[in-house]
């Protein structure tokens, strides 16, 4: 399984287009997307994951070209095979640690690995009933990544991981994501500024504003 990209663009209203470089990336090479602040990184993972549609050019995963589907066809690609680790964690606070980890396959139609077995794996077993409201920065961190690895999925994206993070904490977190996407088979991607990346990932494309 690989991702592609060709000769994308993208413009926001009365903006100059952004130009994105080609790129290919498969599950045995993680990627990083590198940028200052507003030189369209984020803008990127929206269309990788189709959020967003280009300008010009496309994203194909494996044999499926994103901008070929029907926002309802995209929303099940997504559900069954796009996994997103958000800058911030966005957990439902109504909901306990694991059933936030239980939305993902009941929303997705797609079972993958238990929640369960998923928080073991990141160390949270312990934490499986707690309230998200009572979790460390670095935890929330954790049980983001957990729900996108919910629907074993074949793309996970991460959107600045380590931002708020740490040394410590910043090399755990993008050790989990290395370590937990490898075992799945999944393609890596990761948006960021920080620097500090590089030294686990040497993979990388930069993004510029126009």
């Amino acid at each position: 399984m690989a991702l592609q990209t060709q000769s994308l663009s993208f413009s926001h209203p009365g903006q100059p287009t952004i130009h994105f470089p080609d790129f290919r990336v498969d599950s045995q090479n993680p990627l990083l997307i590198l940028g200052k602040s507003g030189s369209g990184k984020t803008t990127l993972l929206h269309l990788l994951c189709g959020l967003i549609r280009p300008k010009s050019g496309k994203v194909t995963l494996g044999t499926t070209v994103l901008s070929e589907l029907s926002e309802s066809q995209l929303d099940r690609f997504r559900g069954e095979k796009i996994g997103i680790v958000f800058q911030k964690p966005h957990l439902i606070a109504a909901l306990n640690v694991r059933q936030n980890l239980e939305l993902v396959p009941y929303f997705s139609k797609k079972k993958g690995k238990s929640a369960e077995e998923l928080l073991s794996d990141l160390n949270l077993l312990g934490k499986k009933e707690s309230s998200v409201l009572t979790l460390s920065e670095g935890e929330a961190q954790r049980v983001s990544i957990a729900r996108a690895l919910a629907n074993s999925p074949e793309l996970i994206l991460a959107d600045e991981p380590t931002s708020s993070l740490d040394d410590d904490h910043a090399e755990k977190v993008i050790r989990l994501l290395i370590d937990q996407s490898a075992k799945i088979g999944a393609i890596l991607i990761i948006v960021t500024h920080d620097q500090r990346v590089k030294n686990q990932i040497s993979n990388f494309i930069e993004v510029k504003a126009p």
